[in-house]
């Protein structure tokens, strides 16, 4: 999760976060997350350098896959019927099912620690672009509770941690405070 580019110069991304809340537990960060990345990039990003152990994963990934749909969740063309969207709903899960599945499977391959995080919900002013956003989401977020559960991993819902508004610096990136409380809930898994 890259939040930098998008909040106020002097302050804190998620990385100076996790940075400073570390020190203290004497614990190092490596950080592999690229700003724009999906759930098929995970293999790359892990590629980047060898993975030190002991360590514990921390995987945010899926709003950048959802993004890829946006234009299906705003196309108000009345000539769809509830089955038609549903069904392309269903492709576009199963699709990122697929991603999502392949990435927690390159992780574990490491035989380490992982924690998941759901995909936070917007906010955006326009309440029915936050309605359409959250149910668009909601097919993400399935997936990543469901393969989660199935392989009995941890899970932080971002949903709930960046549940104000003060936690978003634009409609869909966290901002220094976002950053502050997304990090208080991996430091209280680890």
């Amino acid at each position: 999760m890259i939040n930098g580019a998008y909040i106020g110069l002097g302050q804190d991304d998620v990385t100076a976060h996790l940075k400073r809340k570390l020190a203290p537990l004497d614990w190092t960060l490596d950080m592999r997350a690229v700003d724009g990345a999906v759930a098929s990039h995970i293999e790359s990003q892990l590629a980047t350098r060898r993975v030190v152990t002991p360590c514990t994963f921390v995987l945010s990934v899926g709003g950048n896959d959802a993004l890829g749909y946006l234009n299906m969740v705003q196309d108000t063309a009345a000539d769809k019927s509830v089955a038609s969207v549903l069904m392309g709903f269903n492709e576009i899960r199963e699709g990122f099912r697929r991603s999502y599945t392949g990435a927690l499977d390159r992780i574990l391959a490491h035989d380490q620690p992982l924690i998941v995080c759901t995909i936070y919900n917007p906010s955006y002013p326009e309440a029915d672009i936050q309605v359409l956003a959250e149910t668009g989401l909601s097919f993400f977020n399935d997936v990543i509770a469901e393969e989660a559960l199935r392989r009995k991993l941890p899970i932080i819902d971002l949903r709930e941690v960046c549940s104000m508004p003060e936690a978003f610096a634009n409609p869909i990136e966290p901002s220094e405070f976002g950053g502050d409380v997304i990090t208080d809930a991996i430091i209280s898994l680890l």
